[in-house]
């Protein structure tokens, strides 16, 4: 093989990472598996889009050996092919809102107030959190929640908020996450303990860009038990 055509052929196999993570679907679709394994079933209703649809972006994504997949019964489960796959999806998204100003407007557009932790490092948020000083809850599905998450954070999904206000004292500050910059949940949460007169910030992170940062994360079981953890239908 000659120089050029070796030079080429190199820079092909490259390029079918960058091929596989050119749909903005197929990048939700990392986003949502960084959470931990999911069918075909729970990744369509998470992107509202069809079961026929949501298989062919995880095909390519498969092609691209960024994700694998395993077959229970009738469903078939896919999850990230190693963390690696999780870090290069925050650096994407994190190079994008470097160079992007579209992207950071729109981000901005999601929060209706400037309520972000912006003056607090990760390792204070989690020696405040042991002292008492704040509450910090994870909004996403349990089932996430149970795969990985943050040093004493507490679970509590979107759906149960409301009916559990009594575990959030008005005189501590809620600290509210899920799954990244892109979620909406933390927001919602916000909004929702706001509205019942709690002080409440919102932590952009979630369990990947934590990782990545070299923080510990709490896994509540072991990762090899993957059957606990796969979800069959939608949680919403």
């Amino acid at each position: 093989m000659k120089k050029r055509e070796l030079k080429d052929a190199l820079y092909e196999q490259v390029a079918r990472i960058g091929k596989a993570t050119s749909s903005p679907k197929r990048l939700e679709l990392l986003e949502l598996l960084v959470q931990g394994e999911k069918s075909v079933e729970v990744l369509a209703d998470e992107l509202s889009i069809e079961i026929k649809l949501a298989s062919a972006h995880l095909k390519v994504l498969k092609e691209a050996r960024m994700v694998v997949a395993r077959k229970e019964g009738k469903f078939v489960f896919y999850r990230l092919a190693g963390e690696d796959v999780a870090s290069l999806w925050v650096t994407l998204r994190e190079v994008a809102l470097e160079h992007l100003v579209e992207l950071r407007v729109a981000l901005d557009g999601m929060a209706s107030a400037p309520d972000k932790l912006s003056s607090i490092s990760r390792k204070q948020l989690m020696e405040q959190a042991k002292r008492g000083e704040v509450i910090v809850i994870d909004v996403r599905p349990r089932s996430e929640f149970d795969l990985a998450h943050l040093p004493y954070a507490r679970s509590m999904p979107m759906n149960e908020i409301a009916d559990r206000l009594a575990e959030l004292p008005k005189s501590t500050e809620i600290v509210a996450y899920c799954r990244g910059p892109f979620c909406l949940f933390a927001e919602e949460a916000a909004q929702l303990l706001k509205a019942h007169g709690r002080k409440v910030s919102k932590l952009q992170d979630g369990v990947a860009e934590w990782r990545s940062a070299g923080m510990p994360l709490n896994p509540k079981r072991p990762p090899e038990d993957r059957s606990l953890h796969s979800e069959l239908r939608p949680l919403r």
